[in-house]
């Protein structure tokens, strides 16, 4: 996918990491985290970011086996690990019941190992959860969206282990980089496709 980000340009960008919320902040306030990978998380994070209850969205990796892995050692596919984003949310606004739905309706659920036209066991879809009643909400919503579609769905259903916060240059990519060529051509559409089918759920500056 990020093909059409030009080298140059990776060096001109300075901006500092979004994740502004501290690990004092979460403990002392009722924001809670999710963990998802569904393809780019360019795309992902503008999606997420877009929804009332959602204070944070931040691009990294997870799932995979290495420690510390970067952008350009998890797209060659052998570190294990897929894009995925953090999502630092209230509980008392949008559940996590309502996160998953925004996850297997902002996607096509039954594409295996990409999303759209990036391809790659880095950019599968996998939900990680945290804890049993996690676990069961995602599984009872994908048991019922594949008997929905008659078919399989493709994310995977693992427990979250560790989250790696990706490059600056990566967060807020979408907000930042409206004129990308991948920006407009892929990341602004999904957006908008997944603005139609949850109206109800957006920002209000959405």
């Amino acid at each position: 996918m990020k093909k059409y980000l030009i080298p140059f340009l990776i060096a001109l960008i300075t901006l500092s990491c979004s994740n502004t919320t501290t690990s004092q902040e979460l403990n002392n306030s009722k924001l809670e985290k999710a963990y998802f990978a569904s393809g780019c998380f360019w795309c992902a994070e503008a999606i997420f970011e877009s929804l009332t209850g959602v204070k944070e969205v931040t691009n990294g990796y997870s799932g995979g086996y290495t420690q510390n892995p970067t952008y350009e050692s998890s797209n060659t596919g052998r570190t294990g690990h897929a894009e995925a984003i953090e999502v630092i949310y209230n509980p008392e606004k949008i559940s996590f019941s309502s996160l998953v739905d925004v996850y297997f309706g902002s996607q096509n659920p039954t594409q295996v190992n990409g999303q759209g036209p990036d391809r790659g066991s880095q950019y599968r879809s996998i939900i990680f959860y945290q804890n049993k009643a996690q676990q069961s909400i995602i599984k009872s919503k994908k048991e019922a969206l594949s008997k929905l579609l008659k078919t399989t769905i493709a994310a995977e259903l693992i427990p979250f282990e560790q989250f790696w916060i990706a490059e600056n240059y990566h967060q807020n990519y979408e907000r930042l980089h409206p004129n990308n060529i991948y920006i407009k051509g892929v990341s602004i559409p999904r957006l908008n496709s997944f603005k139609k089918k949850f109206p109800h759920l957006l920002k209000k500056t959405h």
